[in-house]
């Protein structure tokens, strides 16, 4: 885009004039909702406040009296409703015909000259953000920008017939996009049933759910009689270096059990690796290292044979040496019983701690070794198709941010 024109880099084929700048007051009317807390009920009119922006659907509703007095204006069917408090430069096409009511923290645009879906995009695009973040007021709690404000905002229009390709575009990717989080929603609740159903219940031996031909009771044990619960020597602080053996601390498995990428990753030296283990012995593939402080229980499996070390205290090690399936004792480990039984011994009041002799005393209900690997390729593989899903997901979305970036100007 040269200094003196208004045309986006990526445009739909037989569309080349400029676009035009103009601010949002003078192509849509600005409304906003409702400044009394409402009387909520459970049936009436559906009542909407900023939390509900990304499905326009909400569990709370007002009476029909309460809506005739209080709603002059309302959101019909193509309106554009927009956050502008806490969450603030959100926006969603109103695409029912049912009267909804909605909260000062939503913005009501009406217009007769954008495309709905289109605003939308336009909204969300990089220029038009940064012209909302400009006009909030971040030293308010919870910030907020003022309806005035929003109107002041620029926004570069095209033609409507191109405005309807844009927002036609725009709105298959964002169907695309609740699609995949519907499927990955589903993948987990999936996973979280199995779960419940695929391990014995509190007090019980034999689960809901089976794979074809096992029905032996479990055995229920404490995995301190199986294998050894420990942790490694202390290691100083001022042995952490920027390169070499990673170490792990307690807040590093969180992260890896989120599938966030740890921030400011510690490590330690060749040298201190192989001095210090000769001492504690090394992680090995199937060992279970666990959360002793922080965000308690995290469990994190060990799949490769990379040294790896950790911070003595803060994390339990599972020595495993192939007695339990891997997978199974990971699994084990997220359950309600465990995780139950790692908060009863941690302490009311204070800052909650599980602890090595805690983690020997953990009990656990063991199927055959069949069974186990079974269960745990079971979940493994769920875990690898949310994993998927969340790859795809997240591709959609920088999809779209580039489009975004490329369509508008």
């Amino acid at each position: 885009m040269s200094e003196n024109t208004l045309k986006p880099i990526m445009r739909f084929k037989g569309f080349n004039d400029d676009w035009e700048q103009r601010k949002l007051d003078e192509v849509s009317s600005i409304y906003d909702g409702t400044h009394q807390t409402p009387k909520y009920q459970d049936e009436g009119v559906m009542f909407l406040s900023v939390e509900n922006i990304k499905t326009l659907t909400s569990n709370k509703f007002i009476s029909r009296d309460a809506f005739e007095s209080e709603f002059k204006i309302r959101p019909q069917k193509n309106d554009v409703l927009m956050t502008r408090i806490g969450d603030i430069g959100t926006a969603n096409v109103v695409e029912s015909d049912e009267d909804l009511a909605y909260y000062v923290s939503l913005a009501l645009f009406k217009s007769e000259n954008l495309n709905p879906y289109f605003l939308k995009a336009s909204i969300h695009a990089p220029f038009v953000q940064d012209q909302i973040w400009k006009r909030t007021l971040h030293i308010a709690f919870p910030k907020k920008i003022n309806k005035n404000e929003i109107g002041q905002v620029p926004i570069n229009i095209p033609k409507f017939e191109e405005q309807v390709k844009i927002g036609k575009f725009f709105q298959e990717v964002d169907k695309a996009i609740t699609l995949h989080q519907h499927e990955l929603t589903l993948i987990k609740q999936r996973k979280k049933a199995f779960l419940q159903k695929m391990f014995p219940k509190k007090g019980e031996s034999i689960p809901k759910i089976s794979f074809p031909k096992f029905t032996k009771p479990w055995e229920s044990k404490k995995i301190g009689d199986l294998m050894d619960v420990t942790s490694v020597k202390r290691i100083h602080q001022s042995d952490w270096t920027k390169d070499g053996v990673k170490f792990l601390r307690a807040r590093d498995i969180v992260a890896n059990f989120k599938n966030i990428t740890p921030e400011n990753n510690l490590y330690i030296s060749e040298e201190k690796y192989k001095e210090y283990s000769r001492a504690s012995g090394k992680v090995s593939v199937g060992d279970l290292l666990v959360t002793g402080v922080g965000s308690i229980g995290i469990p994190m499996l060990i799949e490769n044979d990379d040294p790896i070390y950790f911070k003595d205290g803060n994390i339990i090690w599972f020595k495993n040496n192939d007695i339990i399936d891997a997978n199974f004792l990971y699994y084990s480990f997220i359950r309600s019983e465990i995780q139950n039984y790692i908060r009863s011994i941690a302490g009311i009041g204070t800052v909650g701690t599980y602890t090595i002799t805690s983690g020997k005393q953990t009990p656990i209900k063991l199927p055959s070794r069949h069974e186990q690997q079974k269960i745990g390729n079971f979940f493994k593989q769920l875990d690898e198709d949310i994993s998927l899903h969340e790859q795809n997901l997240e591709k959609l979305k920088e999809m779209k941010k580039a489009f975004l970036q490329k369509m508008f100007v």
